[in-house]
């Protein structure tokens, strides 16, 4: 093969969907071997890319292993749930829950707490997740219902509307740093869950994704108050509008009373 030919086909392999890195292993190591016996120096540099490339896949397969203790410890129960919550701080928009169940033994490279991802990555991981998922349901309460009855039952009641949502009844709960009054479900609450816990992890993109692009629809509606970068938290743009024009229909007024 020549220099280019090589390249083409180490960019394909690169270029492969993550779901695929027992694949891309493969072909990886089926390319080094094609061309070992190869001394020129281009060559060279394109097989000790290929062999970083395994290395790094068997490095993430590996910290995704990790973040499964709680998987494995309940692996004897059928539907293992895993929760989270975004939006609890925002001065606008809802908050949104996500409770899902991942097949048992499922490695998602690249998993991790949605804060810790771009939010391409996170785009990415979301369509894997719900094309994979045993199960999802995703909950949410208003801005007037945090208003009205505070943010903390705000949160109980969208987790629980999340589990309710769920196709299958989950036997354990996995839910970062909280308990949910009155579920009659077996619940684990793990502090920075989210890290921990793929499932936690995947309930924490999909509610993620799920509330950015409300946002992100709500921009287009108040455009002045930056919600397509914010996300309803109190950036500098925010807090200037806030102060210039006041609030508009989907800010949380009781988070507005140190501001305004």
């Amino acid at each position: 093969m020549n220099i280019k030919e090589i390249k083409e086909q180490y960019e394909y392999i690169k270029g492969l969907d993550i779901m695929k890195y027992n694949l891309k292993i493969m072909l990886y190591k089926g390319l080094i071997e094609s061309i070992s016996d190869d001394d020129r120096k281009a060559v060279r540099d394109i097989s000790d890319k290929c062999e970083k490339q395994i290395k790094d896949i068997e490095s993430e397969i590996s910290r995704v292993r990790g973040m499964m203790f709680f998987e494995e410890k309940y692996k004897d129960m059928p539907y293992i749930c895993g929760i989270d919550e975004v939006g609890r701080g925002p001065l606008a928009g809802p908050i949104v829950t996500a409770a899902v169940v991942l097949p048992k033994d499922f490695i998602i490279p690249y998993l991790n707490d949605s804060k810790q991802l771009t939010p391409k990555r996170r785009e990415e991981l979301y369509d894997i997740i719900i094309e994979n998922a045993v199960s999802y349901g995703i909950g949410s309460r208003s801005e007037r219902y945090i208003d009205s009855e505070g943010i903390q039952k705000a949160d109980y009641e969208s987790m629980k509307e999340s589990v309710s949502r769920l196709s299958v009844k989950p036997d354990v709960l996995l839910i970062d740093a909280l308990r949910i009054p009155d579920m009659n479900i077996k619940e684990v609450s793990i502090i920075k869950g989210d890290t921990l816990s793929v499932s936690i992890a995947a309930a924490s993109i999909i509610a993620k994704v799920t509330r950015d692009r409300l946002m992100t629809a709500y921009d287009a509606l108040y455009p002045e108050y930056g919600f397509a970068s914010n996300m309803g938290y109190g950036s500098s743009k925010h807090l200037e509008a806030l102060k210039s024009i006041g609030a508009c229909e989907i800010h949380r007024k009781s988070f507005l009373k140190n501001i305004i």
